[in-house]
């Protein structure tokens, strides 16, 4: 007699929430699976708080994000996404954001922290219409140190793209696995890092200035119409404390948005 085991499947989280602003409030608000999204400020808002219910991504998790607007707003997530420790292929995240003509989007999503042996896939593209701008941010932390947690094995394939009336704009292509870590040329032992960008030039001196956050380098540069910061850090702390310290010149005294902890 043969006796013959189970095939245990693990429940896989995928989801995705849809929002499409107009000029003056939601027209469209739809969410699918472990993928929502709240409007803070109710129907007729300008902060869209998007957030994965599933608490993290591991092996075979598919999360999407879509935003269409017009007009002016500013687009987050609820807390830091976290990719965990992977056991088969990579989660998947797709981020697609477009912004209608003359319209500007801030898109300040919290902390990517990816935990040891996190495989994570995440394709962001920002779709901008003649005359349309934005500011994008990025940031990601390697494990938790407060925690004690290092990060020795990792694969993360990042590809950020903005295109403007169908034009590519910027592109920032990312691969870090465990090779990156340590080397005088990636990462130099930071375990966290982050770029901002802007797709309109400003005067670089006060962003400078402002990069005094005490264990946190960073370079600035203003060209051909965009502006990108990039930032390396021993912690996620001293790194936020410095990206709100920049947004704060770059959205002109804006407050950050609701979920912002500092």
């Amino acid at each position: 007699m043969t006796a013959h085991q189970p095939v245990i499947t693990m429940q896989r989280a995928k989801g995705e929430a849809l929002v499409t602003l107009g000029s003056d409030r939601l027209e469209r608000l739809r969410t699918e699976g472990s993928a929502k999204a709240i409007l803070p400020g109710g129907h007729k808002g300008r902060e869209v708080v998007f957030l994965n219910t599933s608490g993290g991504l591991t092996s075979g998790d598919h999360l999407r994000f879509w935003l269409k607007l017009q007009g002016k707003a500013v687009a987050t997530t609820q807390t830091a996404e976290r990719a965990y420790r992977a056991t088969g292929a990579p989660a998947r995240m797709d981020v697609r954001l477009e912004v209608g003509h003359g319209g500007w989007l801030d898109w300040l999503p919290q902390e990517t922290i990816l935990f040891d042996r996190a495989a994570l896939d995440r394709r962001t593209l920002i779709d901008l219409a003649p005359g349309a701008g934005c500011l994008a941010l990025e940031a990601v932390v390697l494990g938790r140190a407060a925690m004690g947690e290092t990060v020795q094995e990792v694969r993360f394939r990042d590809h950020r793209e903005i295109r403007r009336d169908g034009t590519l704009f910027w592109m920032d292509p990312l691969a870090l696995d465990a090779s990156s870590l340590d080397g005088t040329a990636t990462l130099n032992a930071a375990r966290a890092f982050a770029s901002l960008v802007v797709t309109e030039e400003h005067p670089i001196s006060p962003l400078r200035a402002a990069l005094n956050e005490p264990g946190v380098a960073g370079g600035v540069s203003a060209f051909a119409g965009r502006t990108t910061i990039r930032l390396l850090a021993a912690d996620g702390w001293p790194l936020r404390r410095q990206i709100a310290r920049l947004l704060y010149i770059l959205r002109r005294g804006q407050p950050l948005p609701r979920v912002w902890q500092l």
